[in-house]
């Protein structure tokens, strides 16, 4: 009897191998298909790392300096030593700065009134005037606060004394606030899953266009052994480019990792299968390999914009905090960069995992239930 039991266990699972075998064959056949597997992650990865960036890194600026005087000579002189805000060009006018501004030469204007040095001498408020190009509200948002700062500390060296209140800061997990770190990090999730739901969603709608589904479906596979013999490949595609985008993160960029490598791969299986469970899902109801494509991007982009990837999930209306419940990329990113840049406990993220498992538990079986009732 025991024998037996063994025997149908080695026969169900050498099943399971061979139609991975033949998704995996279908993946690996072509040397481009192989490429695209790892250049794109690595050239994307790359490209985010030195090319997204939240800090104030350049800003240009238009003068109007209607005073000419030493005070004003003496700021504009700590203004443009700190190597970021650079000057572009002197306008005589106010006019003729918001020109500037307007031709996007300029990304703000920063405008010295004509008794700017004499309310410095007489120990009153000097205020400046800052025009900002309010089209690209980061830049300008930052550049407002930067050079209040510099005023701040311009004005109380010039009278002699200090602020009452000093603030001293220490920025935990990330010590430089390099934007970087946090969207490097959260590239691990996140940017593995366009290939992992593309593969996962062509699965069944690729066997549809070359006419096998329904083979498929007559073999002596049962549908538990399809969905399986399906989604593995994708899964294990997912990890390998997540485990490339991580060498990259780790040695390339050189982002310090102090958790544990194991709950990281642990978190990641279990948001991948997540995705596939998606995936496989779309391909089941797409009649068509264009048809699985148009409704995995359908489902890629809100997933992205609700993920927390770029814009905190808090900032949120409170209705879509609550639909982001549904979206997996929200807790793929959130438990890897807690895991990678805390340092955190399976104690600490068990949460980011049952929204995941609930995900993972309802779209498997649906895939299945298709793959029964054969939707055409």
């Amino acid at each position: 009897m025991r024998k037996t039991s063994f025997q149908s266990l080695l026969l169900y699972v050498s099943r399971i191998a061979s139609l991975m075998r033949k998704e995996t064959r279908a993946l690996l056949k072509d040397p481009k298909s192989r490429a695209i597997l790892v250049v794109p992650v690595v050239v994307q990865s790359l490209l985010f790392g030195y090319a997204a960036s939240f800090e104030l890194k350049y800003a240009p600026y238009a003068l109007v300096d209607q005073c000419r005087c030493r005070a004003s000579a003496d700021l504009l002189a700590r203004i443009d030593s700190t190597g970021i805000f650079v000057r572009t060009s002197t306008a005589s006018t106010e006019p003729e700065a918001e020109y500037e501004i307007l031709r996007e030469r300029a990304a703000l204007a920063i405008i010295i009134p004509n008794d700017f040095g004499k309310k410095l001498a007489r120990g009153e408020a000097a205020p400046l005037q800052l025009l900002l190009d309010g089209r690209n509200s980061m830049t300008a948002g930052l550049s407002s606060a930067y050079l209040g700062q510099i005023a701040a500390t311009y004005g109380a060296d010039l009278l002699g004394r200090s602020a009452p209140v000093t603030v001293v800061t220490r920025a935990w997990f990330n010590e430089n606030l390099d934007s970087r770190w946090a969207i490097l990090v959260a590239l691990v999730a996140s940017l593995s899953l366009l290939q992992t739901l593309l593969l996962s969603a062509f699965s069944v709608a690729r066997e549809r266009e070359q006419g096998t589904f329904e083979q498929l479906l007559v073999s002596p596979l049962t549908p538990t052994q399809i969905l399986v013999g399906k989604a593995v490949p994708p899964i294990l595609v997912g990890l390998s480019q997540s485990t490339v985008i991580l060498l990259v993160v780790r040695f390339w960029f050189g982002i310090p990792f102090p958790g544990s490598v194991a709950l990281l791969y642990l978190g990641l299986l279990v948001f991948n299968i997540s995705i596939v469970g998606i995936g496989l899902s779309i391909s089941s109801v797409a009649r068509s390999m264009q048809q699985a494509m148009l409704y995995a991007f359908l489902f890629l982009v809100p997933s992205f914009i609700l993920s927390g990837l770029l814009s905190p999930v808090s900032n949120m209306a409170a209705a879509l905090q609550y639909g982001t419940f549904a979206n997996p990329v929200r807790f793929g990113i959130d438990f890897v960069r807690r895991v990678y840049l805390e340092g955190a406990g399976f104690a600490d993220i068990w949460l980011d995992f049952v929204p995941l498992g609930i995900i993972a538990a309802i779209s498997l079986p649906l895939a299945g239930w298709l793959f029964r009732h054969r939707l055409a």
